[in-house]
C-alpha cells in the first residue's frame, strides 16, 4: 500500500532529522536525564517507521488489506502519542506529558494486534 510507505517514509525523514537534532542542538541544553528520555522517543520513533513501511510493502501478501491499513495508521498514531510526548517532556520539563506515552504504548500494541489479525 502506498499510503503507508510514503507514510513511513516521512516518519522516517523526521525520525533522523529529530535525531540528528537532539544530538547536536540538546546535548548541551538538556539534562542527561533529558536527553535519554529523548531518545527513546528517537528510538521508538524509529523502530515504528520502519513498521509502517514494512507494513505498506508487504500488505498485498495478506489476507486482509484493511487491517494492514489499521494497523498502520495505528503504529502512526503511536508515534505522534509516545515519541511526541517523550520529545514534548524532554524539551519542555513539564512532567505531566509523561501521561500521554502510556497512550501511544497502547497504540503501538493494537497496531501490533492488528496486523497479527490481519495475518491469520
Amino acid at each position: 500500500m502506498q499510503t503507508l510507505v510514503i507514510l513511513g517514509s516521512v516518519m522516517m525523514f523526521l525520525a533522523v532529522a529529530l535525531g540528528a537534532f537532539g544530538a547536536h542542538a540538546l546535548k548541551r541544553k538538556l539534562s542527561a536525564d533529558m536527553i535519554k528520555i529523548y531518545e527513546t522517543g528517537v528510538q521508538y520513533h524509529i523502530a515504528h517507521g520502519l513498521g509502517i513501511i514494512m507494513l505498506g510493502l508487504f500488505a498485498d501478501q495478506l489476507p486482509s488489506s484493511s487491517l494492514v491499513l489499521t494497523a498502520g495508521w495505528l503504529l502512526f498514531a503511536g508515534i505522534i502519542l509516545f515519541s511526541g510526548s517523550l520529545y514534548t517532556l524532554s524539551i519542555t520539563g513539564v512532567r505531566k506529558w509523561g501521561a500521554v506515552t502510556p497512550l501511544g504504548g497502547v497504540a503501538f500494541l493494537a497496531g501490533w494486534v492488528t496486523l497479527l489479525l490481519a495475518a491469520l
